[in-house]
């Protein structure tokens, strides 16, 4: 199976680290987060990925390579000016190199953190014969919550608490036929996803495992600490 990783973020929010590398090469515990995600998945079934990127695109070439230090096929979609993230996923997948109308791709934003099992996605897309499949996540409150009961007395303090909301998790599985429907220049979600759940073809995974987007500073000090108390192996493969 072939996925496409979207990895042409500039990380302006996490400057000054992303002052000479794009957004997904910044490091946690000495680890690029686009490494973490390719050894995630690979141990899911990925023989092969597209690496869609612009920014400081020579960082990440450099760093894999072919993919063959990583037991992968590494090719690369270099975007000369920014096709937004529908764009940029259409010239990937026709970048991928196994041409079977029939094998899903898998396509993800290059700054996730992620550790469930994708296989599970890849056989609800197949069951429900869905064009594309979002996996979506619990929204999760960034501050705290205070808890009151009906005369206004505090009951309790709640750190964080997950929302009775799903937002989009920024990992898909998509059917080949979406290649026509995907904008050459854009965002999927403001042109294709809107479509397709219009016409029932759009389904929602929801995952409950491990996942984290990393777009600020407070990001990669939580991740830190979460890959250090529980994760870091599971990541490493060891």
């Amino acid at each position: 199976m072939y996925a496409i990783i979207l990895a042409g973020g500039k990380g302006e929010r996490l400057r000054p680290l992303t002052a000479d590398r794009p957004k997904p090469m910044v490091e946690i515990l000495g680890v690029p987060v686009l490494e973490y995600q390719i050894r995630w998945l690979k141990k899911h079934g990925v023989t092969g990925i597209v690496i869609s990127c612009g920014y400081k695109h020579e960082v990440i070439q450099d760093y894999f390579g072919d993919g063959q230090d990583w037991g992968l096929q590494i090719d690369y979609a270099v975007e000369e000016e920014p096709l937004g993230r529908g764009g940029g996923i259409k010239n990937a997948l026709s970048k991928v190199r196994v041409k079977d109308p029939s094998e899903e791709v898998i396509a993800t934003n290059g700054d996730i953190l992620a550790s469930f099992d994708l296989s599970k996605v890849v056989e609800a897309h197949r069951r429900a014969e869905a064009m594309a499949t979002v996996v979506v996540v619990p929204l999760v409150s960034p501050y705290g919550v205070v808890d009151l009961d009906e005369s206004g007395w505090i009951r309790g303090f709640r750190e964080k608490p997950q929302l009775p909301y799903w937002i989009n998790g920024g990992i898909y599985v998509l059917s080949r036929k979406i290649y026509d429907l995907l904008p050459d220049r854009g965002d999927h979600e403001d042109t294709t996803f809107p479509r397709l759940a219009q016409e029932g073809k759009l389904l929602a995974y929801k995952c409950r495992g491990y996942w984290r987007a990393i777009d600020t500073m407070k990001d990669l000090t939580e991740a830190k600490k979460e890959l250090e108390e529980r994760m870091l192996n599971a990541f490493l493969g060891a």
